[in-house]
């Protein structure tokens, strides 16, 4: 029986990256597989040059958005398994045309990425709202052991309210791991059905609800253009003294400069993976602010979750060509509010 055919447009460095040496052996064996095998990702010319047969197509980082001059060659095209986040840049010249009316099935390894942003954000809402940062810098800085200028004794994770901002993939691989923690979830996700709320173990709310009564707000939210600083000064406003505010999505779903008189007001605690722009200014008073934390736009990174890819990608087209459903797969009718 002839193996499918396979062309494999990254990197070797991406390879390196996603794929653990026994997973990207397998592929090897399961497919006819024409290697890129350069430091270079390949061009949309090169792809279209060599798209020919193919029934398989994988991309990644480094990979250039699809061509109309590509999918006129791609006759024999299936799947696209994308061992990366979004597709909504690598696909959006040939959605219309070619993806939907040929019945491409389109995989997107955001799943396993979510996994890891999802741990970072667990990470950052204890950091934040147990002052970690704050505590270690004092003693390295300071010769004191407790700093009684850092409160020690507030609103911690067990207890809380937290308040997830869309139901997205990374939103619900936070909601799996809030779960040992005594906390009541708020979700808002206009997406989001009353039976999927119950499933999750969630109350739904809207924003304004939301942000009144949570002690911790969690940010998911894709970047599309109904999202572009859909939260404003006035939700803010609603968050009590000393709620914690995380974001690990984009920093366009918020407006920054509310938030920055929010912070300097000192009424909040600010844990933000996400900024606009990316980096921020030297200069910007964001980075001067005690109650701020940034990290440089790293919660997706990890072996967990970067393996992952490289794993559901080949899944993904093992499951594609025995005729099984693919998991994550993405849905025709979603692709408007994909980020």
């Amino acid at each position: 029986m002839c193996k499918p055919t396979a062309l494999y447009a990254p990197s070797i460095s991406h390879t390196e990256r996603v794929f653990r040496t026994d997973v990207y052996a397998r592929f090897l064996d399961r497919f006819d597989v024409t290697e890129n095998g350069t430091n270079k990702a390949w061009t949309a010319d090169e792809i279209a040059q060599k798209i020919r047969g193919q029934e398989a197509l994988v991309t990644g980082w480094g990979v250039p958005s699809l061509t109309p001059a590509i999918m006129e060659n791609a006759e024999q095209l299936r799947i696209i398994a994308h061992s990366a986040g979004s597709v909504k840049g690598l696909l959006g010249q040939i959605w219309d045309k070619y993806i939907v009316p040929r019945k491409i099935c389109v995989f997107s390894a955001n799943h396993a990425i979510a996994c890891n942003v999802a741990e970072s954000t667990l990470g950052l809402i204890l950091m934040a709202t147990h002052r970690w940062m704050d505590q270690a810098l004092a003693i390295r800085t300071k010769p004191v052991w407790k700093d009684a200028a850092i409160p020690s004794n507030g609103q911690y994770l067990n207890g809380s309210t937290v308040g997830v901002v869309s139901a997205s993939k990374v939103g619900r691989e936070t909601l799996k791991l809030l779960k040992p923690f005594d906390v009541k979830v708020l979700v808002y996700d206009p997406f989001l059905s009353d039976w999927e709320a119950g499933a999750l173990g969630v109350e739904k709310a809207d924003l304004d609800t939301l942000f009144k009564r949570s002690d911790i707000v969690t940010v998911h939210a894709p970047s599309i253009p109904e999202t572009d600083k859909m939260i404003t000064a006035k939700h803010l406003a609603l968050l009590r003294d000393g709620a914690v505010l995380v974001n690990t999505s984009r920093g366009s779903v918020l407006d920054q400069d509310a938030l920055l008189a929010e912070c300097q007001k000192g009424r909040l605690i600010a844990a933000l993976d996400v900024t606009t722009p990316e980096p921020l200014p030297p200069d910007h008073p964001l980075r001067k602010l005690p109650n701020v934390i940034i990290t440089p736009h790293v919660s997706g990174a990890g072996h967990y979750g970067y393996f992952k890819i490289g794993e559901t990608t080949l899944q993904a087209l093992e499951d594609h060509f025995a005729d099984k459903p693919v998991q994550s797969a993405i849905r025709y009718e979603t692709w408007a509010r994909l980020a």
